[in-house]
């Protein structure tokens, strides 16, 4: 209508009107209702900004300047990135993520992988060539040798690389993403020091040997990003937790499957969730919730971490050396945290009170993935775009939010930048062309420089090197003695007599790398010079978790010592519970005998050590009950399915949960008791603390928030009640079906509800 107001407009109103109120009602500060109407004027509209622009939209710590080093149309949506030895980068485009608010087109193939070079060094990159198209979806990337690991669900791949151009394809596993959806699956494909290949959001771990990719069991870690410290411990985190990790060596500690958790491993390093952005972030996809938004709408806490880096070279100065880097999408910045160890611990805290190491007024700039580079600058991967959200949680709150400010396109955008300090002119490090120079590069100070290096010796195995390795390993410095270690080990080259003196002197830090070693080391032969170092390092309660971790290696050669000396551990540290777990981790299917042992030597049922192994054996007892019956999957078909793609993934195949992630389905007197509660749940979410089988799960120690999927149009109401009938069904629930009828009972009930409930409210 000419000169009135559009539909859209008129829209935009009323959510406007909407989030005034929200406001409102919220505490408020001095000033709060009017910084709030100011703010969200100021941010009315969210217009594509060009990459110059962009640049001045961001506060950054000051000493700092943030360059760009790559945008559209050179590189598009980009999620995942790794440098080749020449500081090339290669880049996942996932082009098709959330074409729409309903996901529209996620299936076609256009997904690609490009290298992205800066030619003249002026820390641009000037060319693009294109290595894969087609792909739906790819997530993770991973040079390897002469090719490249590529992570297209559910598929992982390894493709020669033949002077920039696909070779032999070959398949490493099928399965590497199976259920889930796109916020939930496997990602990251780290590089450790351990010469394996980790990712977040998985429990199995990958390694070329001999021509032949090995998979393994390993701990459960993460949603999105994977990085690692100078000790080769690695660091992750999920959407609402700034950063987990792990005490000890990332190989250790998974040998008992029955175990569900074990301490050292996926603990949370920095308890504070607390964000600072610097505008207006209502597009959030709990923005209506009380406690989301501050009254200034702005997000309060973290609701989509990502993409952790540990930074690891000079360049910024010795106060950054360590420090963890973490992005916020939701929030368009990263925040900077400070890492210290005390013995095997690891402590954070953030850097900054009520302020950010990087903030942007564009609510465009989604920074998802963070990096070190060669040159010793911080690199940002930014998606650039308006949707970051995926469809299966999608609320009707957030899809107003994109409709209001036209949020959906363009959707050929994407970003990449680099963090130096002001006045800096860093150089990218190559690494030199022989095996000698690969040597030397792992006494360089940038973590990415010794990384690279050590997987070069590693994937040439070339032996020639092994005196010069050995030299270092013997009289290096700083960290250069770990990487000639794993390295020595990757060649297969490490012996008893490289290793016996390293566990001489008082660096307890640097015995536990030592004993993390040791399972491949270990043989018939030298198991007799190895074994008094490993029962010296079990006294020690500084080192005596790893050398429980190691056991299992002595005990293919020596097993009577080794079971004296795990007794002799447990023994001496009765109510620690980092000993108690290692010991439990050692000992599968063993669990009752030691009990037994246990209570013989100790009736006292408050041991740290019985408390821990009780709880195991009633896992184990739940477990066996809880084997899914292949009756109810034929009878639930599409309840299966939706199992896999959206619970699964947090609450664990078994239903029994996840650490840090969710609490457990079976057992639930949430699932099987009044299905119009537990429908009421997944339509709408639940927040807060929620009881389970006698136990309070709440933030930290798991996600606060379940999110519903009442507005997801791919679910019908026939499918939700499949998967309902389903959970109260499966492992050791019994309880009545639910039909599609009361599902729409429920719907009818709750109409226009789009808040998440809480447990009083379903009381």
């Amino acid at each position: 209508m000419k000169g009135g107001l559009s539909t859209r407009k008129l829209t935009y109103l009323g959510g406007l009107l909407a989030l005034w109120a929200l406001a409102a009602c919220q505490p408020a500060g001095k000033g709060a209702k009017a910084d709030s109407l100011a703010m969200r004027r100021d941010f009315a509209e969210s217009p594509v900004l060009s990459p110059e622009e962009a640049l001045r939209s961001f506060r950054l710590e000051e000493g700092f300047t943030i360059q760009s080093v790559a945008a559209e149309p050179q590189v598009v949506v980009p999620v995942a990135m790794t440098f080749d030895r020449n500081g090339r980068m290669w880049v996942a485009e996932m082009t098709g993520y959330m074409p729409d608010t309903a996901g529209t087109g996620e299936d076609v193939p256009n997904g690609k992988i490009v290298i992205l070079e800066d030619t003249n060094g002026d820390g641009r990159a000037d060319t693009r060539t294109v290595f894969l198209d087609s792909l739906i979806l790819p997530r993770a990337l991973a040079i390897v040798g002469n090719g490249l690991l590529v992570a297209e669900p559910p598929r992982l791949w390894y493709i020669e690389i033949n002077n920039d151009k696909p070779g032999r394809k070959t398949l490493v596993d099928s399965l590497y993403t199976e259920g889930g959806n796109v916020e939930h699956q496997p990602n990251g494909l780290l590089r450790a020091m351990d010469n394996w290949i980790y990712s977040a959001k998985s429990s199995k771990r990958y390694r070329l040997e001999n021509g032949k990719w090995r998979k393994e069991d390993t701990h459960f870690r993460g949603q999105w990003g994977i990085t690692q410290d100078n000790e080769g411990r690695l660091f992750y985190n999920n959407n609402s937790e700034n950063l987990l990790g792990d005490y000890f060596s990332p190989g250790l500690g998974s040998n008992n499957p029955n175990q569900r958790r074990v301490e050292g491993f996926n603990e949370n390093i920095v308890p504070d969730n607390r964000t600072w952005p610097i505008r207006p972030t209502p597009g959030v996809n709990r923005g209506y919730m009380k406690g989301v938004l501050d009254d200034s709408l702005r997000l309060v806490n973290f609701t989509a971490a990502c993409g952790p880096v540990i930074y690891r070279d000079p360049l910024f100065g010795t106060a950054f050396l360590n420090n963890a880097f973490v992005a916020e999408p939701s929030a368009n910045l990263i925040k900077r945290n400070i890492l210290s160890d005390s013995g095997y611990f690891v402590n954070g805290k953030q850097a900054y009170a009520s302020r950010e190491f990087l903030a942007s007024t564009d609510e465009r700039f989604r920074p998802v993935n963070l990096y070190l580079g060669p040159d010793g600058a911080l690199y940002v991967l930014d998606m650039y775009r308006g949707i970051i959200q995926h469809k299966t949680y999608l609320t009707p709150y957030l899809k107003n939010e994109i409709g209001m400010r036209g949020l959906t396109n363009p959707l050929n955008c994407g970003r990449i930048y680099r963090i130096i300090p002001q006045n800096s002119k860093p150089q990218t490090f190559k690494i030199g062309d022989t095996p000698e120079d690969w040597v030397k590069a792992l006494e360089h100070g940038n973590g990415w420089v010794r990384d690279k290096a050590q997987q070069m010796i590693v994937d040439a195995q070339v032996k020639t090197i092994v005196p010069q390795l050995r030299a270092l390993l013997a009289s290096g410095k700083g960290f250069s003695r770990l990487h000639a270690l794993w390295a020595l080990e990757g060649l297969h080259a490490l012996t008893a007599a490289d290793v016996l003196p390293l566990l001489e002197g008082n660096d307890k830090a640097f015995h536990r790398q030592v004993l993390s070693v040791l399972p491949s080391v270990l043989n018939e032969s030298n198991v007799g010079e190895l074994f008094p170092k490993i029962m010296e390092a079990g006294s020690s309660k500084e080192t005596a978790p790893v050398a429980v971790f190691v056991l299992p290696a002595v005990a293919k050669f020596a097993p009577d010592q080794s079971i004296a000396v795990l007794n002799a551990i447990w023994h001496n540290f009765p109510n620690d519970k980092y000993v108690a777990d290692a010991v439990i981790s050692v000992l599968k299917d063993q669990e009752q005998v030691l009990l037994a042992e246990i209570k013989s030597w100790n009736p006292d049922t408050s041991l740290v050590i019985r408390r821990r192994l009780e709880k195991v054996l009633i896992d184990i007892s739940n477990h066996r009950k809880a084997r899914l019956d292949e009756a109810l999957v034929r009878e639930f078909p599409r309840g299966n399915l939706l199992f896999k793609t959206i619970c699964q993934t947090c609450h664990g195949a078994d239903g029994e949960g996840i650490q840090s992630l969710a609490p457990p389905l079976n057992h639930s007197e949430i699932v099987t008791g009044k299905k119009e509660r537990l429908i009421a749940i997944v339509l709408y979410g639940l927040t807060g603390p929620v009881q389970v089988n006698g136990k309070v799960y709440k933030s930290p120690e798991i996600n606060g928030d379940m999110p519903g999927i009442a507005s997801n149009d791919e679910f019908s109401d026939a499918d939700i009640a499949q998967l309902m009938s389903f959970l109260r069904n499966a492992w050791s629930n019994k309880a009545e079906k639910v039909s599609e009828s009361d599902v729409q009972a429920v719907r009818k009930k709750y109409k226009g509800r789009q808040k998440s409930f809480t447990m009083e409210e379903l009381k």
